[in-house]
């Protein structure tokens, strides 16, 4: 009682103290301290028993040899040293060696062999790094072993690796005092630098009629490839992947064969060299055994891991697909192919679908979704075009180009399932449909795509799931349909097909199209990437509907017009936004090329809206790469004698005019080419006043009749021949905003084609001098002449420029002393006003000098007067102050005495200007009525 009490009392005590960590103390008990007697494996014991198996005079006792290697793996039942292993495994190939003689060496080589699914032990830290070369050499022995023919040696082998590589913590036993087993990522690491998957891939050679082991080696290539690029690359230098699918679908009652092959295959995919693994499949070999194997999980297997496997073959096909030269109709897996797609949406009597039906499960949905996948693949290859018409694959796709449905039946797809069906069936026919027309029209493709468009801009209430990749942008609004659709009609258009065209057009797709097209220029600043991309694309099919037909231009009109103008006037630092508008823009020049221009309709509507200054504003701030385009629309647009006004009368920023743009344009373009030219763009090379770098270091190459020298191939991959045509409309004369320098680079545009041609004359003789031509002596002269003119011109354009800026110069001259003659006239006034001033103090200070001014300006004011015989008359009234002592005039006003009283007769009266202007009133109401 006592003792408990204390015991109480000592809990309430601990209770109430801190409460302190208490430290843990690992107490390492040996095995002679339990009893067990220790037991250390010995180099010599292995040494001993090598000795006694290749012996001479004992490699007969097998009876002592089993005893002696039961022994040995009672020993080494822990696992195998470092150290010894190359004792371990000279044991082991001896035993593999004498198993053909005597089969009784099986037991205790699987016994061993087990041992070897144990980490390897080691004495020190350093023997990981010390035994390196020898454990991976073993691990490499460990698959030669698969030579000895014997299906339980085979099979544990296959398990020891699985566990030495993938298990090797969880199977490991507690190893002796002192010893300590390798890790898992050490034994990972020394499997892959073995060789050992390389010759597991060469032994299923040797497997053709044991399952089992077949089996077994799949599963160790199945764990050494799941996260090993080593590995996969080591088996696919093995050619693994032909290896294992050409055994896939080898008799198995398992099942168990076809699904580790699809894994390893799809391990080698993942993680190894996927071109490789492509190529080892492209054979008949293997696109037979991929047929034959999704047909059989196609037409045969129901349950969840069927489907799975199933689509896993097909992805697997999809990856043979994207290959070229492919074997699909050899093997009639592409015919096969095309009714699975199609089977669902046409009917068929074929007796591989007649009871195969599809679920609305995920896996069934992922099957339909490959299937047009591979549709896109294959049709690459344009003799599968006549198996997909002979399918009817376009009808099927186009069971899903239809407005969605929110009702739907209870075996249909779901709404987001067939969204998706829909959005990708529109995605295949982009890259179908063009390929095979006369199915597209036969399926009245144009009036479905119509239709969908107007559902696409209507106002049924729809709200998208936007699931799928090709939904983006589409959640909750119609945009993803609108898109492909658009997509598609696109595709279709660009082929070129008058057909389509026509059809188009008869179905009303321009003024829908218009109509759409109006309606979105208004709201461009709410604009994202897809509504960027749908605008481009409806231009396009406009561009495309258009271009050589003037009636179709006719139905573009005023409303395509306008589209036009609104789109051309977008804010030029969109271009850099991100979001499309640089395409866009394209789109919209390239609409006005092909919708406007050529009918004078369409183009001088465009001109009254200003669309010709519209291209030289963009034209002005475009990039590069844009410029090309512009011009050449500018340039066919200069045929209405209407345009040149426009060209004319164009300011740009900081009053800059039009053929100074073209100039500013065709200098940058010889700069970026490397033309040689001089400070002031004169011609350096009289020779070659038009060569760039890359012509000049190409040089004159010997070309076929039919393939165009350098100089021919850089009229169409620079702007130059566009700006020369440009500048024959303009003209080369009295061109306003022209500097000097401008003028200059005008001359060699003025003879760019001159230039040209000689060119092309120096390429024909220099290509003759090199083969080895000698021509007449009538052709020689007539070479020798074009080309001496050519260099005449040359020096002649040379000399121009020259003289343009000698003239430049001395205009400068010339400037120059003008506003130095303005400078002088400046002081020279300030010199007077000088003057002025002092002989103005000298008038106030010294009276003689002002009665000499005064005198002066008396002679002056005389001098002035042209007539001076009314001052000799008695009645002279003087308007000057007399006997006034200063030279300026006292005021305005000038008091004049009055006539005298002798002459009027008596004094005038007062003026009064009231009275007046009443006898002024009074004469005119008089008058009035006189009227």
């Amino acid at each position: 009682m006592a003792a408990a009490t204390a015991t109480q009392g000592l809990h309430r005590t601990t209770a109430r103290m801190p409460k302190t960590p208490i430290p843990i103390v690992n107490h390492i008990i040996s095995d002679e301290a339990v009893g067990i007697q220790k037991v250390v494996p010995r180099s010599s014991d292995l040494a001993r028993v090598v000795k006694l198996l290749t012996d001479p005079y004992s490699e007969n006792l097998i009876e002592r040899h089993l005893h002696a290697l039961t022994k040995l793996a009672a020993k080494y039942q822990r696992g195998f040293l470092m150290r010894d292993l190359v004792l371990v495994f000279k044991v082991l190939n001896v035993c593999a060696d004498r198993i053909p003689i005597d089969p009784s060496y099986v037991e205790p080589m699987c016994q061993l062999l087990q041992i070897c699914s144990y980490p390897f032990l080691k004495e020190k830290t350093s023997d990981e790094t010390a035994y390196a070369q020898i454990v991976v050499e073993s691990i490499s022995q460990m698959g030669y072993l698969m030579r000895v023919p014997n299906n339980n040696i085979r099979v544990q082998l296959c398990q020891s690796l699985v566990s030495f590589y993938c298990d090797a913590d969880k199977y490991a036993k507690s190893p002796l005092e002192g010893l300590k087993p390798s890790t898992k990522e050490y034994n990972i690491k020394v499997v892959e630098k073995s060789d050992v998957a390389e010759t597991l891939v060469k032994s299923l050679a040797l497997l053709e009629s044991d399952l089992e082991v077949k089996l077994n080696v799949l599963k160790v290539l199945q764990c050494f490839s799941v996260n090993s690029d080593s590995n996969c690359d080591q088996m696919l230098s093995a050619e693994a992947a032909y290896r294992i699918c050409s055994r896939l679908n080898d008799p198995d009652p398992s099942g168990q064969l076809m699904f580790r092959c699809t894994e390893c295959l799809w391990n080698l995919v993942e993680r190894g060299d996927t071109q490789a693994v492509k190529r080892q499949l492209n054979n008949l070999t293997c696109t037979s055994s991929l047929r034959d194997a999704f047909c059989q999980q196609l037409t045969k297997g129901h349950s969840h891991y069927d489907r799975q496997l199933r689509n896993d073959l097909l992805v697997l096909a999809t990856l043979v697909a994207q290959s070229k030269d492919t074997h699909f109709i050899e093997t009639g897996y592409a015919k096969e192919l095309v009714l699975f797609t199609t089977f669902s949406e046409v009917k068929s009597h074929n007796p591989l679908v007649r009871n195969l039906k599809l679920e609305t499960n995920h896996e069934d949905f992922e099957l339909k979704k490959l299937l047009m996948n591979i549709m896109v693949l294959l049709s690459r290859d344009s003799a599968f075009i006549p198996i997909m018409s002979e399918g009817r694959l376009l009808l099927a796709l186009f069971h899903y180009i239809k407005g969605n449905e929110s009702q739907l039946g209870p075996r249909d797809w779901s709404p987001a399932q067939f969204e998706e069906l829909q959005l990708q069936a529109m995605a295949t026919l982009c890259t179908v449909g063009p390929l095979m027309i006369e199915d597209y029209m036969t399926c009245q493709g144009n009036t479905r795509l119509l239709l969908l468009l107007e559902w696409c801009v209507g106002t049924e209430d729809f709200g998208g799931h936007g699931n799928s990749f090709h939904g983006t942008g589409g959640r909750g609004n119609k945009r993803a349909q609108m898109r492909h659709c658009l997509r598609l009609l696109r595709s279709m258009v660009s082929v070129g097909d008058e057909t389509i065209h026509q059809d188009l057009c008869d179905q009303g797709a321009m003024s829908l199209l218009l109509n759409i097209l109006s309606t979105a220029c208004h709201h461009m600043d709410e604009d994202d990437t897809i509504d960027v991309e749908m605008q481009c694309d409806m231009l396009f099919i406009v561009s495309a509907l258009c271009e050589g037909d003037m009636h179709r231009k006719e139905l573009f009109g005023s409303q395509g017009v306008n589209i036009v103008v609104q789109y051309l006037k977008t804010d030029p630092e969109k271009l850099n936004s991100g979001l499309g508008h640089n395409r866009l823009l394209l789109a919209t020049v390239d609409c006005a090329w092909c919708a406007i221009i050529g009918s004078f309709q369409t183009e001088d509507l465009f001109l009254e809206k200003e669309g010709v200054f519209l291209l030289y504003d963009l034209l002005e701030v475009c990039p590069k790469n844009m410029q090309n385009v512009v011009l050449g629309c500018i340039l066919d647009l200069c045929e209405n004698p209407k345009t040149m006004v426009h060209i004319n009368t164009w300011r740009g920023k900081n009053d800059r005019s039009a053929p100074n743009l073209l100039i500013e344009i065709w200098r940058t373009e010889e700069s970026e080419m490397g033309v040689r030219r001089g400070p002031d763009g004169t011609i350096v090379d009289v020779s070659q006043p038009l060569a760039g770098t890359l012509q000049e270091r190409q040089g004159v190459i010997p070309l076929p009749a039919n393939c165009p020298s350098q100089a021919i191939v850089d009229v169409s991959e620079n702007m130059r021949a566009k700006l020369y045509a440009l500048f024959c409309k303009i003209g080369f004369n009295d061109l306003p905003g022209m500097s000097t320098e401008d003028y200059v680079t005008l001359a060699v545009i003025e003879r760019y084609l001159d230039f040209k041609v000689g060119e092309v004359w120096k390429e024909m003789r220099s290509e003759l001098e090199q083969e080895g031509i000698q021509p007449t002596t009538a052709d020689h002269n007539a070479v020798e002449t074009i080309t001496r003119a050519a260099d005449e011109r040359a020096k002649a354009v040379a000399q121009t420029q020259m003289d343009l800026l000698d003239n430049q110069q001395q205009q400068d001259l010339m400037d120059e002393q003008e506003m130095y003659a303005k400078v002088r006239d400046n002081h020279r006034q300030r010199e007077k006003a000088i003057a002025s001033w002092e002989h103005f103090v000298a008038r106030t200070s010294n009276y003689h000098i002002l009665k000499e001014a005064k005198m002066k300006q008396e002679m002056s004011i005389e001098a002035s007067r042209i007539q001076t015989r009314h001052q000799k008359e008695e009645k002279f009234h003087h308007t000057e102050v007399q006997n006034l002592n200063t030279t300026t005039f006292c005021g305005r006003s000038v008091k004049v005495n009055s006539t005298p009283v002798e002459l009027t007769g008596a004094r005038l009266k007062p003026y009064n200007i009231q009275r007046d202007m009443q006898k002024a009133v009074t004469l005119s109401d008089s008058a009035t009525i006189i009227s």
